[in-house]
């Protein structure tokens, strides 16, 4: 008996803890047992924008239902493909739940990719597991940190890449919203070893900005409040709070000195419906959803798998050096509390300074 949580696509507050038979493994493939994964703003993301980007299609659920996907760690518990033992472990895309089966394809050393027809589809970013007895990312004692901070600090990487590929539009002044998420605190990273020239300004609540300055990412920290006072000089921002009246706020008061207008994320779920719409008239230019997988296959398309690798993994390993301590890991018992973490980070409930793992 296998178990995973099922979330009401139209209605994402609710959700069920669900049981279920395990149909009889195919040939080929092998049956994953999750052994941990994070939850965080991130996995709220893939669920607002389910339908829209294929999110709710990795892993199939009964009419109406979905489950959200998750970064992590399982064991393959039982093989019916000769390349891949009992035993070994992974690292990717996994179902809020305690099994997946999946049908391993590109086999090679260093991982394999799920070529499962209905994955077929989507990014086939998201379909690439990493088999971690050769994976070079792979650290034992950083697991946690690697799945809360990785698949974010990823995107942020890539908004970076973006940014200083088209010369951050001429813009000498980074405005990033969400300030204490850590896709956010992953970008400011990159961004100051990369384009230390360009100004880090980190928008926040009241509530959160003593811990996004205690960060040291950012050069300056404002409350959403304050956004009158940014200085009028050319600016990119990168929205990722889905706040339509934070935006128009950012919009108003820099105008034509805004130079591009980046949606990520959506960590105010409630009114990310709005900005994706384009419902709000806005000075300035128009808001362009960013979609990382798609950066993805261009970076490494334009500057080949080993120099992006590269470049990530040198940036990786001075983020986690920027972040050290600035979050406690906790590490919860059971699928029930991957349904209370969930519904918790939906609601915006979770402090920034808490990493939850789930260990299913």
């Amino acid at each position: 008996m296998a178990s995973q949580v099922r979330v009401r696509k139209s209605e994402l507050e609710t959700a069920e803890l669900v049981e279920f038979e395990q149909a009889p493994l195919a040939d080929g493939a092998i049956r994953l047992e999750i052994e941990s994964f994070s939850v965080t703003a991130n996995n709220i993301t893939y669920a607002v924008v389910g339908d829209g980007f294929g999110y709710w299609n990795f892993f199939p659920a009964p009419d109406g239902w979905g489950i959200v996907p998750m970064w992590g760690h399982a064991r393959v518990a039982e093989s019916n493909n000769p390349e891949i033992a009992v035993g070994e472990r992974v690292y990717g895309y996994l179902p809020m739940a305690t099994h997946l089966d999946v049908m391993p394809g590109k086999i090679s050393r260093g991982g394999f990719t799920d070529i499962t027809d209905y994955r077929q589809p989507m990014s086939a970013i998201y379909n690439q597991y990493s088999r971690l007895a050769a994976d070079p990312e792979h650290d034992p004692a950083r697991e946690g940190e690697r799945m809360i901070f990785g698949p974010l600090f990823k995107t942020g990487f890539l908004i970076e890449y973006f940014m200083r590929a088209n010369d951050w539009f001429g813009a000498g002044q980074l405005i990033l919203t969400s300030a204490s998420s850590k896709t956010a605190m992953g970008l400011a990273s990159v961004a100051r070893q990369n384009s230390p020239a360009v100004k880090r300004i980190g928008l926040t609540s009241n509530g959160n900005v003593a811990f996004v300055g205690k960060t040291g990412l950012y050069d300056q920290v404002v409350a959403y409040d304050d956004i009158a006072d940014l200085a009028g000089t050319p600016s990119v921002s990168v929205d990722f709070a889905g706040n339509p009246a934070v935006l128009k706020s950012i919009h108003t008061t820099l105008g034509a000195a805004l130079k591009y207008s980046c949606l990520v994320g959506a960590t105010h779920v409630e009114q990310r419906a709005a900005s994706l719409n384009g419902d709000e008239e806005m000075e300035g230019p128009t808001p362009t959803l960013f979609f990382a997988p798609d950066h993805a296959v261009h970076m490494f398309q334009t500057l080949g798998p080993e120099e992006a690798g590269r470049l990530m993994a040198s940036a990786w390993h001075g983020f986690l050096s920027d972040v050290e301590g600035s979050i406690a890991i906790e590490r919860n018992k059971g699928l029930a509390a991957a349904l209370t973490a969930y519904l918790d980070t939906l609601a915006g409930k979770v402090n920034p300074s808490r990493g939850i793992v789930i260990e299913p």
